[in-house]
């Protein structure tokens, strides 16, 4: 049958995962670090996924297509809540992990209380202003949210003499390139680094930064670090 149901532009998509969490469904999933239509007929056509996209890579198509299957859809939430997740669609960043630590408490003093690296303060991509006094000769620090968790010597490895700036776009559902780009053309950026988590939706932070700096004009050296959940540094 011809039917109304979505479209996703790899192009476009930024890898963020919002979208397949907007899908109550479970017709998206993330394949390969884009959003993907899994099965036709667990898509109902009505596009939840639609505003949730912050780059605008999903659109309505009418094309041939499986019905909706109403009865499929709650199969499927069936078996994915028995296996603890969503078996076609949501974010991997959503999913629940805990891991295991060496306690300082087993016979061993606890570590030295370590000193703060963050030069400046707010933090946020979204508080900051685009011209500050910090931001000149700055070697920039874009960094995921998560990553000062997941990643223990944070401070010293990645935030000590830099500037920070912080976001989600999961979470912000928003592109920050355009931000990023106006505070590359606005000050005197000496270098930028980006820590993201390995998660796709962190995607989307390291596309806005690299985008950031194409649409800035200027060549300023970058390097993007990805860090594991279980906090390694994986390139």
């Amino acid at each position: 049958m011809v039917r109304r149901i979505i479209h996703i532009d790899k192009e476009k998509c930024n890898g963020c995962g919002i979208c397949a969490a907007a899908c109550h469904e479970g017709a998206i999933g993330m394949v390969d670090g884009k959003a993907e239509l899994m099965r036709d007929d667990y898509c109902d056509g009505l596009g939840d996924c639609l505003p949730a996209c912050p780059a605008g890579a999903i659109s309505f198509v009418e094309r041939e297509a499986a019905a909706y299957d109403e009865d499929a859809v709650a199969q499927n939430k069936k078996k994915a809540e028995a296996m603890g997740k969503m078996a076609f669609s949501g974010c991997p960043g959503s999913r629940s992990m805990q891991f295991a630590r060496t306690s300082a408490e087993d016979g061993k003093a606890a570590a030295s209380p370590m000193e703060s690296q963050l030069r400046q303060w707010p933090v946020q991509i979204k508080l900051v202003p685009v011209k500050a006094p910090y931001f000149d000769q700055a070697d920039l620090l874009i960094a995921a949210d998560c990553s000062a968790y997941a990643y223990g010597d944070f401070h010293q490895k990645f935030l000590r003499g830099k500037t920070v700036l912080v976001g989600c776009p999961k979470l912000d559902q928003v592109d920050y390139s355009e931000k990023l780009a106006e505070i590359m053309k606005n000050n005197a950026i000496n270098s930028v680094t980006v820590v993201r988590m390995e998660v796709p939706c962190c995607g989307g932070l390291e596309h806005a930064a690299l985008r950031a700096l194409d649409e800035s004009g200027k060549e300023i050296p970058c390097q993007v670090v990805t860090i594991s959940v279980d906090g390694k540094i994986l390139s």
